[in-house]
């Protein structure tokens, strides 16, 4: 028997695609979760909350590496504070951390607090990696449906998006969680940029929904509006680009089954 490989969101929407992808490496996993459930061939489910610290020392037990996927709107930064220092006393060799595309560039809360938690990670004294992720699909697809029931489409200049492939995301963190500390990796983003027309015209002609008769342009305010026309969210040069558009995305999937229009694009709406 393996030492397990702790999985922090091992029940969300990447964890849910990394962690068979890890069993299928032969790892045994252990998911820390505020709601377990039950557990399988291979894996072990804890009770635990990074943000309150609760469950820590018990679920770090005898384990070599950890996958930090939990995340949220608010308390990256604390749940990586506390994790770190746990995953320090109790001796992992190795700590992988998802974080988002223009993290330390983007003057939001949400983009701040992951930062701040990359900067945790680095001086925890834990061996690290970090990825930076653009935004998936999966997180997309709520809003552009939402956007395609307007009778006008509201238009923020500038405003454009890479969304990756949640597969292509998994794939790459289960390599970085199965290999050596790396420290902060290349990007992954999707294989194009994308502003908010194209994201919804692309949804309009793959779902057949009705054609919007006109946009509205807006322009964000401040900061977070130059920010965003200067492309501080996307992926520079070096970034790994996913190979499945949104387009293809959309094609594959059972749209009648989607996500409910209660998930939001992260960064945006903060």
């Amino acid at each position: 028997m393996n030492a397990p490989l702790l999985v922090t969101g091992g029940t969300g929407n990447i964890g849910r695609r990394v962690v068979p992808l890890l069993r299928e490496a032969g790892r045994d996993i252990r998911i820390l979760s505020r709601h377990p459930r039950s557990a399988a061939p291979g894996i072990e489910q804890v009770e635990g909350d990074t943000v309150l610290g609760h469950g820590l020392a018990a679920a770090l037990d005898g384990v070599d590496v950890v996958l930090h996927l939990a995340g949220g709107a608010k308390g990256d930064d604390i749940a990586a504070r506390n994790l770190s220092a746990a995953a320090r006393e109790a001796g992992v060799r190795h700590l992988v951390l998802i974080s988002v595309v223009g993290a330390d560039r983007m003057p939001i809360g949400y983009f701040r607090a992951k930062a701040e938690a990359e900067r945790i990670i680095a001086e925890s004294g834990v061996p690290w990696t970090v990825l930076r992720a653009a935004q998936l699909h999966d997180f997309v697809l709520p809003v552009a449906r939402s956007m395609s029931r307007m009778p006008l489409l509201p238009v923020p200049g500038g405003l454009r998006f890479e969304p990756v492939d949640g597969d292509e995301a998994a794939k790459r963190l289960a390599e970085l969680a199965l290999g050596d500390p790396a420290g902060r990796v290349a990007d992954i983003a999707g294989p194009e940029v994308l502003d908010v027309p194209a994201l919804v015209a692309t949804f309009t002609a793959a779902t057949g929904a009705r054609q919007r008769r006109g946009h509205l342009p807006i322009r964000l305010p401040g900061a977070v509006g130059r920010a965003y026309r200067a492309g501080e969210n996307l992926a520079g040069e070096g970034a790994l680009r996913g190979a499945r558009t949104w387009a293809g995305y959309l094609t594959e999937r059972d749209l009648a089954t989607s996500a409910g229009s209660g998930e939001r694009l992260r960064g945006v709406s903060s």
